[in-house]
């Protein structure tokens, strides 16, 4: 059975899909984009500030969820320019800094209200969904 999320300590969805679901174990989180949680507005800033609120987003999802960054197993993070490689991965390593999860990094041609990234998750339940 499914259990779809919905955290008041994340941005609310901006269209018909849920934060995450949990199913069989594991959570999948939707991507999450640099919203401001509180207001939903997007937070000013580089790569840099946008990587961060990403995942202090995702933290809070998976929080909800039973979840840690610690059972982060996948992550796929969308860049809008390639370029902005290293600075996403200085913070993104700040957040995963032992036992990383598996990664794929992909430049689209387009996210989101045209933010800079965006990150979705696959991770391991480890208690009860909130």
């Amino acid at each position: 059975m499914k259990k779809t999320i919905l955290t008041p300590q994340a941005p609310k969805p901006l269209g018909a899909y849920s934060q995450a679901v949990v199913h069989g174990g594991l959570a999948y989180l939707s991507g999450q984009i640099p919203l401001d949680p509180g207001s939903g507005n997007l937070i000013e800033g580089g790569v840099s500030q946008q990587t961060e609120r990403v995942l202090e987003n995702i933290k809070a999802v998976l929080g909800a969820c039973g979840a840690s960054l610690d059972s982060v197993l996948k992550t796929t993070v969308f860049l809008k320019d390639m370029g902005d490689f290293n600075a996403m991965n200085q913070v993104y390593q700040r957040y995963f800094a032992t036992d990383p999860p598996a990664r794929s990094t992909i430049q689209a041609a387009k996210l989101p209200r045209d933010v800079a990234v965006e990150i979705d998750v696959i991770a391991a339940v480890t208690s009860q969904p909130a």
